[in-house]
């Protein structure tokens, strides 16, 4: 790690006292980092750069500095459903007796996200995908937050309370008015607060979205550059309905559409032939990997096959956890599992995945994912003090195998504090909290009495 100090320099944060861990490069202790215009401007030598002039000065008390998590798959408001659907059902808007997505009003909307993305940002989070409906609140949220987000609107053309109740009913009324919200939110809000926030298209999944809709995105991505994220082969019960609809998988049909290339996000990619894995590797699609979520319902993504055939892999908690520490380790448990393969992957890689890899996805690898002189300040400082991340020997492996979002102290984005010793900057915790507990209890009521 270069020494780039420069004497009488002068920053607008120091953060002094510190051991960078970062992907691709052996720990560097006793540290320090010069922030300027929202960049990382000098890395260097603490016992050098305290000798520079700051506005603020940080000491991580010889804490781990890591770049922030690049958090590539959520839904935000789906806070309301988690620690219920994954007993009953792999995702919300299939399962019937839970909250859905369609009765939500942009308060309540506004509200959920706010605490989702305040548990994200908590816990180490500083680039996030976000897609749902009501997508001008998600990008309200982000803005509060300060958070660098890349958010879509959720597009589907198929009856949501019948799809709850395993039902695929066409709906191009629902289609019209979500794909316009979608394209609302990209010319409304990409670019802004300081070029933070990007737009991309979402079409739900190949089982939700008809041929014809999914074909007008495709065209309009082609036509714009813009990425595409969707859901793809989450459940058996769209690979059937694919089968059945289209009368190919689900994976064919997105190449039939021209879809499969590296500007496509795909989660999950859990149900997948082995000629299909092959297919999607060599296209170069980026892999939103769920591995939390994907357990839940006793799933485990191929990843380490998608890995082996191309595939850049990147790391989502999906709105299920908003720990990507606990990511991390679920990824290696699951690999290793369906592996069959007991050292299949390392520390090292998974933090890659969380880190590197996420950047590379959305298109940001120059400009995050790294603690690296001309990166934007994006990073995490780990608390000193925490038992579970001593001894540190090369800081990935403590921070993979034992790390916790409750040890994040510190959290930087483009050089401004989110998280000051554990507390929002940005607004009051407890008042997002109790919002968000009081549209839940509202909207369960509702659920129950259905």
């Amino acid at each position: 790690m270069p020494n780039t100090a420069a004497q009488g320099a002068r920053f607008d944060l120091l953060v002094e006292n510190v051991a960078i861990v970062t992907f691709g490069e052996a720990i560097a202790r006793d540290m320090a980092v010069g922030i300027c215009n929202g960049a990382i401007a000098a890395i260097g030598p603490a016992i050098e750069l305290r000798k520079s002039l700051a506005d603020r000065r940080i000491d991580g008390r010889g804490g781990m500095l890591m770049p922030g998590f690049v958090n590539t798959h959520n839904h935000s408001p789906l806070m309301i459903v988690r620690g219920m659907v994954e007993d009953i059902g792999f995702a919300p808007a299939y399962t019937k007796g839970v909250p859905q997505g369609h009765w939500l009003s942009d308060e309540e909307t506004l509200a959920l996200s706010r605490l989702g993305l305040l548990e994200m940002v908590r816990f180490g989070c500083t680039s996030i995908v976000d897609y749902y409906r009501k997508p001008l609140a998600l990008a309200k949220a982000a803005t509060e937050a300060g958070v660098r987000a890349f958010l879509g609107g959720r597009v589907m053309d198929v009856d949501t309370a019948a799809l709850a109740e395993g039902r695929f009913q066409p709906d191009v009324a629902l289609g019209k008015e979500t794909l316009a919200d979608n394209l609302t939110l990209i010319d409304d809000w990409d670019g802004a607060n300081g070029g933070l926030i990007r737009c991309f298209y979402a079409p739900h999944a190949p089982d939700t979205v008809s041929r014809d809709l999914f074909k007008l995105i495709a065209t309009m991505a082609e036509k714009d550059g813009r990425q595409v994220h969707t859901h793809l082969a989450q459940s058996r019960m769209e690979i059937a309905h694919m089968k059945a609809r289209e009368g190919m998988r689900s994976s064919d049909f997105l190449d039939d559409l021209g879809l499969l290339n590296e500007r496509l996000v795909a989660a999950h990619c859990i149900f997948l032939e082995e000629d299909e894995v092959n297919k999607l590797g060599n296209s170069g699609i980026q892999v939103a990997h769920a591995p939390i979520g994907n357990a839940a319902f006793g799933a485990a993504a191929p990843i380490a096959a998608l890995a082996a055939a191309g595939a850049n892999i990147t790391l989502c908690t999906d709105t299920k956890s908003g720990d990507m520490f606990e990511t991390m380790r679920m990824a290696l448990a699951s690999a290793r599992l369906r592996a069959k393969e007991t050292f299949v992957f390392d520390a090292h890689t998974v933090f890659g995945w969380a880190t590197v890899s996420g950047a590379q996805a959305l298109g940001v690898a120059d400009q995050v994912g790294r603690v690296a002189v001309g990166y934007r300040a994006d990073m995490v400082l780990l608390d000193s003090s925490a038992p579970n991340l001593h001894p540190v020997v090369d800081g990935f492996g403590v921070v993979a195998h034992l790390g916790s979002g409750a040890n994040v102290r510190t959290v930087i984005c483009d050089g401004k504090v989110l998280i000051d010793d554990g507390r929002a900057t940005w607004a009051d915790q407890d008042e997002i909290i109790a919002t968000a507990q009081t549209v839940a209890d509202r909207l369960w009521k509702r659920a129950r009495a259905a």
